[in-house]
């Protein structure tokens, strides 16, 4: 597929800004970005078929995340949002050196604002196992250290329930619960979505910790820094007009595209 042909364009500041997950989480981010540049057009592409990556080895993850940017800068992408922090750990600093020529924006858990929340909060931050095994979360970690308790904590198969469309029912909430089983909840500041799938499920979160908790995630602030590269590279979209938003995904099923649909809140052909 040729995106240039797609957008009826040869002009590449009208080329998408493909957006990348391992699943449907990434949409989170694609949300924050179309509030913050409306105008451009994107390509969501979701790895659906090898979810979830967070259980994967590093090599594995990274291989995967490779091969598709390879595939979305070959298709005629003008920058790529890596919108899976499973991902961003693992591949983002060598496609950079691969591709210095192209804005390449990763995401990581929104660990700041929640620090400076408070004074020295009490912070949890929810991630995948290789996320929080990873040095780049280590690293993050460390840098804060100092001024919250930060608690890390790995969530193996919550992003199934996303892939599998369940965002509300009682199942979920009972493993949430489960889940924060170990924490006094009442003594909990703000909790970090540090995997893309899991501001999908705020509002069971915020049920299970209750209101007092807040809950921070890193799509805005992803879309931030890509709209600031994306201009500092002179690609903006002239065109104010709407723009267009393409659906993919590996495992090439119209349920996935709906569920995509139905995550994002509107409806684009």
């Amino acid at each position: 597929m040729n995106f240039f042909d797609l957008y009826h364009t040869d002009n590449r500041n009208e080329a998408p800004i493909a957006v990348f997950d391992s699943g449907v989480g990434g949409i989170s981010v694609l949300r924050a970005l179309l509030a913050e540049m409306p105008n451009e057009n994107y390509w969501y592409y979701g790895d659906s078929a090898n979810a979830p990556y967070g259980t994967k080895s590093l090599e594995e993850v990274r291989r995967l995340t490779v091969s598709h940017v390879d595939r979305f800068i070959r298709e005629g992408a003008k920058a790529v949002v890596v919108a899976c922090n499973t991902a961003t750990s693992a591949a983002v600093r060598y496609l950079r050196q691969k591709y210095p020529a192209v804005p390449l924006i990763g995401i990581e858990p929104a660990l700041k604002p929640a620090v400076l929340s408070k004074n020295h909060p009490n912070v949890v931050v929810m991630a995948t196992p290789m996320t929080i095994r990873e040095e780049k979360f280590h690293n993050l970690m460390d840098k804060y250290m100092g001024m919250a308790h930060i608690i890390p904590l790995p969530c193996p198969g919550l992003m199934e329930y996303i892939e599998h469309g369940d965002i509300h029912s009682e199942e979920l909430e009972q493993f949430l619960a489960r889940l924060f089983e170990p924490f006094e909840k009442q003594k909990l500041d703000a909790v970090v979505l540090g995997c893309t799938h899991y501001p999908f499920v705020s509002r069971e979160l915020q049920k299970v910790l209750g209101e007092h908790v807040t809950l921070f995630e890193g799509g805005p602030g992803t879309a931030r820094e890509t709209k600031r590269r994306i201009e500092a590279a002179g690609l903006g979209k002239s065109s104010q007009e709407k723009g267009r938003v393409y659906f993919d995904n590996s495992e090439q099923s119209d349920d996935k595209r709906k569920l995509c649909k139905k995550l994002l809140g509107i409806n684009f052909c």
